[in-house]
């Protein structure tokens, strides 16, 4: 690391508001001691409310948090309080990144302990690879899959014959137990497709909906059972809305690479199921296109925060194959991150992206927006929508909209958030007189 963040940066890796604000209050040099920094982490010791201080550092390389409060919010306040002084260069920090002293033994350690930890995870992960290369490895699995999938069409089929009125009430074991067996059938994605299904049934005016959800899947099963005369990027598509998987080696070896200034211009936790997963949308400046970064991680694991909303970074993306390439993994980065706003369009052209997206990839679920220059308006029922100068419109799905409300004050902004068949949910907006506001 050259340069230090700036306070906008670090202070989007906050979790949540209330962590930034706390952290402000410990952004203080007289609660610090044993503070240092070097090109590739920083550290220190904050007093607390005990007789032991707490021992914080911040590993900048992806970024990654350590501190012995007994926080479950990553970053912690105190990691965030680190950070604020480091950027403001005060409190025994001096000069570009560098700091005070030689590491501590406690920071060395921690750093040597996650560099063996993903030197061991990187290892697994070529391990697994080369056992997934193996022809009769693979062959045992695409004969499970065909036999789950089977099961699948002939389940989908009654339960069109025998009619959509019992699954208004029917218990979730119905749909545990069709997910079950396509797990062990080693089709994994499918499997948590069938399991949303229970949900499905349950919302207003749900019939239409759980009839198109089947017909999404007896379409992917038919793809799929059809898969040998299929264009490759769409046989791609299929497999992985199956189960089958590309390891990181393997994106990186055989996915399009894509250099670009990218826009970081949303970002979204979604905890399903022992496990949390981070989704980060990103705009090219020059070509224009999307790109979804995912990182997941177990309770009480710290996500990938390297990619902040609201900053730029000029990096190099390897896109994991399919008939409309979306997710991605940063291969390489060159330079820092800085504060920009990316560019948008409007309604109508976002909608013609959509509707070309959703032809290549009919399982399509969530689709980025980026509008430019959309003010917010209501309908006769109060619903709220984005509007842009041509008078199109996109309803919004939000609980609260009053920070949206707050930041627009009736001008025009630069918007960004998911689309989806249920409506738009905002992630972030620009207001001209205003740096990035995450919704």
């Amino acid at each position: 690391m050259s340069d230090r963040w700036d306070r906008e940066h670090v202070l989007g890796l906050a979790p949540d508001d209330a962590s930034a604000k706390a952290a402000g209050k410990v952004a203080v040099p007289a609660k610090w001691r044993g503070l240092g920094a070097d090109d590739e982490a920083v550290w220190g010791e904050c007093a607390g409310s005990g007789r032991s201080a707490y021992r914080a550092c911040v590993d900048l390389t992806e970024p990654a948090f350590r501190c012995s409060c007994p926080s479950r919010k990553f970053p912690c306040k105190h990691a965030l309080g680190l950070l604020l002084l480091w950027s403001d260069g005060v409190g025994g920090f001096s000069g570009g990144s560098g700091g005070a002293g030689e590491r501590p033994a406690w920071v060395v350690e921690w750093i040597e302990e996650r560099r063996q930890r993903a030197e061991r995870t990187q290892k697994k992960r070529a391990e697994k690879a080369v056992r997934q290369r193996d022809p009769k490895t693979a062959e045992r699995r695409e004969q499970r899959v065909d036999g789950g999938i089977a099961d699948l069409d002939q389940w989908l089929r009654d339960q069109v014959a025998h009619g959509l009125a019992q699954a208004e009430n029917a218990p979730y074991r119905v749909w545990d137990e069709v997910a079950r067996r396509l797990v062990d059938a080693q089709a994994g994605a499918l499997a948590g497709q069938v399991r949303g299904l229970a949900s499905v049934a349950r919302r207003e005016g749900w019939p239409d909906r759980l009839l198109e959800e089947y017909a999404l899947l007896r379409l992917l099963v038919r793809a799929h059972q059809r898969r040998e005369e299929l264009p490759e990027g769409l046989r791609e598509t299929v497999r992985t809305r199956i189960g089958f998987t590309l390891s990181q080696e393997e994106v990186l070896e055989r996915g399009e690479r894509v250099r670009d200034r990218w826009c970081v211009v949303g970002s979204r936790d979604v905890a399903q199921e022992q496990l949390t997963t981070r989704r980060v949308w990103l705009k090219g400046r020059a070509s224009g296109r999307h790109a979804l970064v995912l990182s997941f991680a177990a309770p009480g694991r710290t996500l990938d925060a390297s990619l902040a909303v609201g900053t730029e970074v000029e990096a190099e993306l390897a896109f994991y194959p399919g008939a409309r390439p979306l997710r991605a993994l940063v291969a390489e980065r060159f330079g820092t991150a800085g504060s920009a706003v990316p560019d948008g369009v409007g309604v109508g052209v976002f909608l013609k992206e959509y509707a070309a997206a959703l032809a290549d990839d009919p399982w399509l679920e969530r689709w980025p927006a980026v509008l430019a220059g959309v003010r917010l308006g209501r309908d006769g029922s109060g619903g709220l929508f984005v509007v842009d100068d041509a008078g199109d419109a996109l309803p919004l799905r939000m609980a609260d909209p009053w920070r949206l409300l707050a930041v627009s004050g009736g001008a025009p902004v630069t918007f960004a958030g998911e689309w989806s068949t249920r409506g738009m949910r905002p992630l972030a907006a620009w207001h001209p007189d205003e740096k990035v506001v995450i919704l």
